[in-house]
């Protein structure tokens, strides 16, 4: 349908060679139901800002309520507080709900502005800098919020808040709080809560050393109004102060459970012993409530009858991660205990190295699995979305239909994966694959430790295809759908622990691991869509010709975590390596941890061409970077936030690294001053950056005109970066937790530090 006049687009400074279109393939020219649906893919700022001041027909339909009635800032790394503000004035009056979680680098005056949303029913402000007398200016305002999110940082005070903020906090129903302090936070305003969710993130000892207490203030000690409630969510960073205040909450619940609690949910690190109110809790919740959801302390949960007393009404999520399960308690306690279970989404069992096996006290790790459990399971619940069976040794007997691979390929709904690596390996092993000759293994290919003198050079192997024989590459077929896959080696631990000095000693990867390479990695290219991917302890990765196939074949990938791939010391996959990036267009995040990897110039090449990163996160220990190979990179990639470098260099190259890409990309250095430095900086051979490319790619960067080069010179690229956080740090200095502290949780939790996240949340826990 031709378009009229006044509704299309100025098209006078489009190039003649381009500018004629086929009226049916012009973008106005669908219907208005077809674009609503592409601009709600818009960020909000892009929208509102932007888009609505190309034509007429898009200024109306960019305003239309089913886009300005949500509104999402979370990672739009690219709102500045300008265009915060200039569109809550624009649209603020139409929005209801609205998400701001995790914008840190916006002030508490910008945050401010969301006052003037009056109509807001839904808000979260999880990672916004907020005290308590901005918070009540913000909610007093806010006659209809029904959610809310926050964090609780020291200073907060609840006396600070008027008498009109805690009417509002008076109906909110759904509450979700993240504390760095000991502290109710606004609970006690909540009297009508139905949905709490608290992440405790604070720490035992300040940055001065002084040790906190857990204790609260008397006028605090009991919270009241939780009869209403239906969903009770904690999540517990290691220390022990956490344990203590969440003590505090759970005190008064012990007295009466509410009679509609239908989730209960506690995540905690290590151990965390029962007390006589968690027991009585237990103890009610078993006589008087039917859930629907469940996760305890392994502690709680070890060695005691409580789930077979427990009842459940259409069970959505389990947790049983890190508990001493056996299978014939899975199949006594959950499964076989008279509970229709098609209803289950989720399932977490992490940790759990005897749920899939005989009870059996002495059982040991290369012990076989028993598949009449795990079949047992799949029979039980076959609509399950999300399973986690990592960080256990899952090994398969021989036998036709008894991998643990052919028993899953029977839940072709699944959308998140998570096993261990020894849990794909062919069983028995496979007579066409040929043992790896140890000068295979010993020598490396792209950039680690020198290879030593008298170790035979072989031949650089093909790229490895997806084996159609091997059980992992049928499991993959019968789940085409999958959006999360991990293959976690069962002995990984990460180098980047939580509050914590770093790990400097990691386990040996289990044997059966050693029968993993490239063949299976490259049976991952069938998942069209998968999204997130991760890859830990594979010793036997040679090429990394797998992760070319990805590349090519998985076009949907956002966020990719590479660890150990390889022996350990060698790093003989960068040349697979760099090729699959080539290829990964939509690829936002990465997570690297590799020992005695050399981040120079021929990596940040390579990684540059990933034109739509933001987060960079690489792990290294004895490793080494070259800094200019990094400031060239960040000037080429302009959509990056993100660049956390913890490696083995000393600390003044870190602290000089550090500084030189905030002064550059933060506002305080000119992109004139960048490309000069770039340009007079030694050179390291034909991988050099080279600033005439990086101009090229400044002065293609939407949004610059003829007068780019003087507005880059006039404002630097903080209006591009206002979310820039960097960090560049020795992995192994005494110093890193007091570092790890300043990231942004948002960061911290999603990219920094490495965990499996499949099933680690039920489904749809917060908007």
């Amino acid at each position: 349908m031709a378009s009229s006049g006044e509704d299309t687009c100025d098209d006078s400074d489009t190039p003649p060679a381009v500018a004629p279109v086929a009226d049916s393939t012009h973008l106005l020219g669908f219907s208005d139901e077809i674009l609503l649906h592409i601009l709600s893919h818009v960020p909000s700022t892009d929208l509102v800002l932007n888009v609505r001041r190309t034509c007429r027909k898009l200024a109306a339909l960019c305003l239309d309520k089913s886009l300005t009635h949500t509104v999402v800032l979370h990672k739009d790394y690219e709102a500045s507080e300008d265009k915060v503000k200039r569109l809550v004035k624009e649209v603020g009056r139409d929005v209801q709900q609205l998400s701001m979680a995790g914008c840190y680098w916006l002030s508490g005056a910008t945050v401010e502005h969301v006052a003037r949303c009056r109509g807001l029913v839904q808000l979260n402000l999880s990672g916004c800098p907020l005290t308590s007398l901005r918070l009540s200016k913000v909610l007093s305002a806010l006659l209809h919020l029904r959610s809310l999110a926050i964090d609780v940082s020291p200073g907060f005070d609840a006396s600070q808040l008027s008498g009109e903020c805690k009417a509002t906090l008076s109906r909110v129903r759904e509450l979700k709080q993240t504390l760095y302090t000991p502290s109710y936070g606004v609970v006690p305003c909540c009297t009508r809560l139905e949905k709490l969710l608290l992440y405790f993130e604070i720490l035992d000892r300040t940055r001065e050393g002084a040790v906190l207490s857990g204790q609260l203030m008397v006028g605090q000690s009991n919270v009241p109004h939780y009869q209403r409630l239906r969903v009770f969510y904690a999540r517990l960073a290691p220390g022990h102060i956490n344990q203590e205040v969440v003590r505090l909450y759970l005190a008064v619940l012990s007295d009466r459970t509410p009679e509609n609690l239908h989730a209960f949910l506690i995540s905690v690190p290590g151990s965390f012993a029962e007390s006589g109110a968690t027991r009585n809790l237990l103890e009610s919740m078993a006589r008087n409530v039917a859930l629907d959801a469940l996760q305890l302390p392994k502690s709680w949960l070890n060695g005691s009858a409580l789930l077979q007393h427990m009842k459940f009404s259409s069970p959505f999520y389990f947790s049983f991660s890190r508990c001493a399960l056996s299978g014939g308690h899975l199949l006594q306690r959950v499964i076989d205990g008279g509970r229709d279970l098609r209803s289950l989404a989720g399932l977490n069992l992490s940790g759990c190295a005897h749920c899939l096996a005989p009870d059996c006290l002495l059982r040991k790790a290369e012990d076989d699995i028993d598949p009449a459990i795990l079949e047992a399971l799949v029979v039980a619940c076959p609509n399950l979305r999300h399973l986690n069976l990592s960080a256990a040794h899952h090994h398969s007997p021989e036998g036709p239909g008894q991998h643990l691979c052919q028993l899953l390929a029977r839940l072709p709904r699944l959308r998140s994966l998570s096993l261990p690596v020894c849990a794909v390996a062919d069983s028995p092993p496979r007579a066409d694959r040929a043992p790896i000759p140890p000068a295979m293994r010993a020598v490396p290919r792209g950039f680690g430790k020198k290879v030593r003198i008298g170790v035979p050079s072989v031949p650089f192997p093909g790229p490895a295809g997806p084996q159609p024989s091997s059980v992992f590459w049928s499991l993959l077929k019968n789940v085409p759908f999958l959006d999360r896959l991990e293959l976690i080696g069962s002995n990984f631990s990460s180098a980047m622990p939580r509050n914590e000095p770093a790990i400097r000693n990691s386990l040996p990867p289990c044997s059966r691991a050693q029968s993993v390479g490239d063949a299976e990695v490259a049976a991952i290219g069938q998942l069209a869509f998968l999204r997130h991917l991760t890859l830990a302890q594979l010793p036997s990765i040679l090429t990394g010709s797998g992760l070319v196939s990805i590349g090519l074949q998985c076009q949907q990938l956002q966020s990719l975590s590479l660890a150990h791939l390889g022996l350990m010391g060698k790093v003989v996959y960068m040349s697979g390596l760099s090729d699959m990036l080539k290829h990964c267009k939509r690829l936002k995040d990465l997570r690297l941890e590799q020992p005695y990897f050399s981040a120079n110039a021929q990596f940040f090449q390579a990684l540059s061409q990933c034109s739509a990163l933001q987060r960079l996160c690489l792990v290294s220990r004895s490793g080494t970077l070259q800094p200019e190979a990094v400031l060239a990179f960040m000037a080429r990639c302009l959509h990056m936030v993100v660049c956390h470098l913890f490696t083995g260099e000393s600390l003044s190259t870190c602290r000089s690294l550090q500084q030189a890409l905030l002064r550059s990309f933060s506002g305080q250095e000119t992109s004139q001053q960048v490309l000069l430095r770039l340009d007079t900086a030694p050179r390291t051979g034909g991988n050099s950056p080279n600033p005439t490319h990086v101009v090229c790619v400044l002065r293609r960067h939407p949004g610059h005109v003829q007068e780019e080069h003087t507005q880059h010179s006039r404002r630097g690229f903080q209006a591009e970066r206002p979310a820039l956080n960097v960090v560049v740090f020795p992995l192994l200095h005494e110093g890193l937790t007091d570092v790890i502290r300043d990231v942004p949780m948002a960061h911290l939790d999603e990219v920094t530090l490495f965990k499996s996240r499949v099933a680690e949340e039920p489904p749809n826990l917060w908007w």
